[in-house]
């Protein structure tokens, strides 16, 4: 019986040691420490807006090692999250162990429009249901008195550049056409081309476009399609139309013929590239946790950055949640009035 207990207590043993090797692990501390390293001389090294914002990257350098330095484990979780937060920037995330995103920061205008938009409003000024595309990137379909309607609701993957054209050849007849990109995120150029390019008549220059500090050489935008809409177009922005939402609006702006209803825009110029680990606004750090920051940027055509500073619109409508709340988009009406 003796025995028996002993070889109990050995077998126990074995297992708490094989145990605590396998799910309790001790925290790697200097693997936090060389993210840290790693992370702070990326984002000195590549980041645009660090004298624009009036950063003080080096000075934050001596706020936050002490933080990681204490960190244990996954506390550098919340310190990643704090120290991305410091460079105010919509575009900068990270990834947690799952392979979420977490933005750390959102421009104000984004949390004062976030709910003074609703597409179930937006559906109540038709009289039929709007078309949704396959990928649901987009819905369209034609108010009262022929006026065009088209929501783009991503900029991401090629969706656009398949699915524009079907909806721009359904609504080639009406009077007057409304683009709403409110309540948008980032996205890539060729979706914002293919949206732009079917209302150019001539070759038009794209916004200029900086990486690490050197102008690109970028192709104007060339008409594109069977035909070019030319009837009136507004274009609706607010607070939470960010990124690729707000290069395709800068670009529209430019065009004769488009009036841009809303309020200014996020202000998320930000831009990456996949051409080289240079450019690619993806980061990974020692641990293989993976971090996003922008290595280039778009101005707009004034030579401003619209980091921070947004597009404004040609007229200023605003709308509030209570304005929702009482089932009215006034930013659409104001829209329709002009098109009627």
């Amino acid at each position: 019986m003796k025995k028996k207990k002993q070889l109990i207590y050995i077998l126990l043993t074995i297992l708490m040691f094989n145990c605590a090797d396998q799910i309790v692990k001790p925290p790697d501390a200097n693997k936090n420490m060389e993210d840290f390293e790693a992370l702070w001389n990326r984002v000195n090294d590549v980041y645009p807006f660090l004298e624009f914002k009036q950063i003080n990257w080096d000075y934050i350098y001596t706020v936050y090692r002490p933080k990681v330095e204490a960190a244990r484990g996954d506390e550098f979780y919340p310190v990643l999250r704090d120290l991305l937060a410091e460079l105010q920037d919509g575009h900068v995330y990270y990834h947690t162990d799952g392979g979420g995103e977490v933005y750390p920061y959102y421009p104000q205008r984004y949390f004062k429009d976030r709910h003074a938009y609703s597409p179930f409003v937006v559906r109540s000024y038709f009289s039929s249901e709007l078309i949704v595309t396959e990928s649901k990137s987009m819905e369209y379909g034609i108010l009262p008195q022929n006026i065009g309607y088209v929501f783009l609701s991503d900029f991401h993957e090629n969706y656009l550049v398949n699915e524009f054209p079907v909806a721009i050849e359904y609504l080639r007849y009406t009077r007057g056409l409304i683009i709403d990109i409110r309540q948008r995120r980032g996205g890539s150029a060729q979706n914002v081309d293919a949206v732009v390019s079917r209302f150019v008549d001539s070759p038009l220059e794209w916004p200029r476009l900086y990486f690490l500090g050197q102008l690109i050489p970028t192709n104007p935008i060339q008409p594109r399609g069977s035909f070019i809409y030319t009837n009136p177009v507004v274009v609706l922005i607010n607070g939470s139309t960010f990124s690729a939402g707000e290069l395709c609006t800068e670009i529209l702006k430019q065009i004769p013929g488009v009036t841009v209803v809303g309020d200014t825009t996020g202000g998320g110029g930000g831009a990456g590239s996949n051409g080289t680990i240079e450019t690619n606004s993806d980061y990974e750090l020692p641990s293989g946790k993976l971090i996003s920051v922008p290595t280039g940027y778009f101005e707009r055509y004034d030579g401003e950055v619209f980091e921070w500073l947004g597009i404004a619109p040609d007229i200023r409508v605003t709308q509030t949640e209570a304005d929702i709340r009482a089932g009215r988009d006034k930013q659409l009406e104001y829209a329709i009035n002009i098109l009627r």
